[in-house]
């Protein structure tokens, strides 16, 4: 262990080095002045010790134009984040091996009492306006990014008086252009202002073919967790202002998304053995197709010269309602009598209320130094409960949690030395009333409770940027979250368990320290940076048998990377290459025996494989394409010390799509395509978490095209 540390720090040491040797010195840069929203403050992205992305809207719609969602564009521009699973839930997709928080408008989507999974499908990218990426555990957003944040910001109307909008009509098909392969979207978005109003409402809808694999079947139905393919999405969407003063405004802000499987197909299954994949035949699926809903609505108000400070004050509510799909034989947890054939599904209901209150501002006299205050509140109250039968899987849960923060920027030396400090107080009271397990898991009492917990955060970081576009950082972070409390509560399996003195529901403090450095100067764009991030008391996904739910493990955590990224224009005009890599090394404590020793690795459904992505775009006049290539890298997990079972490994694949638009004088016309040479392969969760689950050996999806008319005015 300690010597692939040392590798991985020796070769960051080198590529800062040769980073820092072949910038171009004598050319000026713009200083890089993109204000990221969820960083939670006005000073610019070079100004905070972070590693820090922006999906700008044109490199976001080419991207959800390739692979049809935000969760897909986020990961094949991101080498530390999983491979998608390409199914509804996103079970086992990490970012720097850590589960990401997904936000909307700073929102948080995910249930921190039962993760669900569905938090990446809670808007149509319609609606989007840029993705901002947070990397590494941080407490910016409170609960939750313990691998960063996604925050998707939502479209805003034009700056403008008068009528603008957007129109959008798309078209998929599989490459062999079967009748149930074939899916489209239309959505619209009308927006006006008019002095101190403005106001922006639009509808998306959506239907999604079955996917096809690169050797032209049908790809396996996840009838539990619920699928993209064949399904029909809805989504509504309204934002509304008011201006009170010259810096001052309110705005309401509502969206609500569903997405629902057809139900046309149940799974086929396959056979690992001789890499035959499972598959989808016609049928119909028992009890209700695999549904998300989402509704959300956000009251802003927002200060910029309130006392010379930035104001931002926010109360929001959120509420989803996820149903899995049920099976009968595969999930004996239903089964009031073990080997029953009994069926049942579960659904997911979880309501939450929160405000968020922040103030930063210069101090007077000392105007170098820059403050922020400020305040969050969070109340969640989810359960999970079986359907067909009526019964509670996880009790009705709620979590309670006030967090006052402050944060410091210091300037030095005419903004070339940066000192960034801050510390958060975490407040959480968790309540559980009493309740009694399912059968499976012996029907035991549980006696109830409302544990509380609080924990003081801290993270500071030094920013060196002695030339223009030249930046070195480094930095600590606390990240603070629940682990999945419903699934540990649904679990017990032990008599006289107390909720109140339970050791296994207490929260997860997680760190990031990181070293990294940033050239932006002329064509180039370059970056690196190694981190490594630890928890005494970490959570990890663990199934204990062949079709059974996944569970919660509470083990030590460590993680350690390197991601190293590269951008250049070349003098061709318009023509930009670029490559990025990311090498993760995951380990946990596989043991019980109250030793605190990693001795395993990490498996696929805590931590990503190693990643090199290439690509090549061209944008000049009407024209416009982009060529990229995913190499996701092989590798072996030793399960136990010593011993690398070759049932639990990953062979590698990769993948390369291929993006045209051209912008006539009515609108753009963009023809995509994913994985164009039709590459056939197993998907990396199911090669390395059920690698011997034939009703979940899942392929990849296989070549398939969109055609977009995107107009706006």
């Amino acid at each position: 262990m300690k010597s692939r540390a040392a590798m991985l720090f020796n070769t960051t040491m080198l590529s800062l080095a040769s980073l820092a040797a072949g910038a171009p010195l004598a050319q000026a840069a713009e200083a890089d002045d993109i204000v990221v929203t969820a960083a939670r403050s006005v000073l610019p992205a070079n100004a905070l010790p972070l590693t820090i992305d922006v999906i700008d809207q044109e490199t976001l719609n080419q991207q959800v134009a390739i692979g049809g969602s935000i969760v897909d564009a986020v990961s094949t521009l991101t080498p530390s984040f999983s491979p998608t699973r390409q199914k509804l839930s996103g079970a086992g997709e990490t970012l720097r091996g850590r589960s990401p928080l997904y936000a909307i408008n700073g929102i948080p989507q995910t249930a921190p009492l039962r993760d669900g999974a569905r938090d990446g499908f809670t808007i149509d990218p319609f609606f989007v306006d840029r993705v901002e990426l947070i990397y590494g555990s941080n407490a910016l957003q409170g609960i939750g990014g313990t691998g960063g944040i996604v925050n998707q910001v939502t479209a805003a109307p034009a700056k403008s008086d008068g009528l603008s909008g957007r129109m959008l009509v798309q078209g998929n098909a599989d490459t062999g252009f079967h009748g149930d392969g074939i899916g489209g979207k239309v959505a619209g978005l009308l927006a006006w202002r008019g002095g101190r109003w403005d106001a922006m409402v639009g509808a998306a809808y959506e239907k999604r073919g079955t996917f096809y694999d690169g050797h032209g079947n049908r790809v396996g139905t996840d009838l539990t967790q619920g699928e993209t393919q064949d399904s029909r999405s809805w989504s509504l969407f309204g934002r509304f202002g008011y201006a009170l003063s010259d810096t001052a405004r309110i705005d309401l802000t509502m969206s609500r998304f569903q997405l629902k499987g057809e139900g046309d197909y149940i799974a086929s299954n396959g056979n690992y053995r001789i890499d035959l994949p499972t598959t989808s035949v016609r049928g119909t699926p028992p009890g209700v197709p695999a549904t998300s809903r989402t509704e959300s609505a956000a009251l802003t108000l927002t200060d910029t010269d309130l006392a010379g400070g930035n104001l931002i004050a926010q109360i929001f509510f959120n509420r989803s309602r996820d149903t899995y799909g049920g099976e009968i034989a595969p999930i004996a947890t239903f089964q009031i009598v073990p080997g029953g054939t009994l069926f049942d599904q579960s659904q997911n209901r979880s309501r939450k209320y929160g405000g968020k209150l922040s103030y930063e501002r210069t101090i007077p006299g000392f105007e170098a130094l820059t403050a922020i205050v400020g305040v969050d509140a969070l109340y969640d109250l989810t359960e999970q409960r079986l359907i067909a039968t009526g019964r509670t899987w996880v009790p009705p849960t709620d979590y309670r949690s006030i967090a006052p923060f402050a944060q410091a920027n210091l300037a030095l030396f005419d903004k070339k030395l940066r000192i960034a400090a801050g510390v958060r107080h975490e407040d959480v009271k968790i309540g559980i009333d009493d309740y009694t397990t399912l059968a499976s898991y012996g029907g035991f009492a549980v006696s109830g409770g409302t544990p509380r917990f609080s924990d003081t955060l801290v993270n500071g970081g030094v920013i060196l940027e002695p030339w223009t576009g030249i930046r070195a950082y480094a930095s600590y972070a606390e990240g603070y979250t629940v682990p999945d409390v419903g699934r540990i509560a649904r679990a017990v399996g032990t008599p006289g368990v107390d909720i109140d003195d339970y050791v296994n529901i207490e929260p997860i403090v997680s760190n990031n320290r990181e070293i990294g450095m940033e050239v932006k100067r002329g064509p180039l764009d370059a970056s690196a940076a190694y981190f490594w991030s630890t928890s005494k008391n970490g959570s990890l996904l663990v199934q204990t048998a062949i079709g059974a739910p996944f569970e919660i493990q509470r083990q030590r955590v460590e993680i350690q990377g390197l991601e190293l990224n590269l951008s250049v224009k070349i003098p061709l005009p318009g023509l930009t290459l670029s490559t990025g890599y990311a090498h993760l090394i995951g380990r946990t404590d596989g043991s019980d025996n109250g030793v605190d020793v990693v001795d395993r690795d990490l498996d696929g459904a805590n931590i990503s494989p190693d990643r090199l992505n290439v690509a090549a775009s061209y944008a000049h006049g009407p024209i416009s394409a982009r060529i990229q290539t995913q190499f996701f890298l092989a590798r072996q997990f030793e399960r136990t010390p010593g011993n690398y079972n070759p049932l639990y490994r990953f062979d590698g694949y990769d993948v390369t799509d291929l993006s045209l638009r051209y912008q006539t004088g009515f609108g753009a016309l963009t023809l995509a395509a994913q994985n164009i040479f039709d590459t056939f392969y197993i998907d990396y969760y199911s090669q390395t978490v059920r690698p011997n689950d034939n009703a979940h050996y899942f392929a990849g999806r296989g070549r398939n095209f969109t055609l977009s008319w995107d107009y706006r005015f």
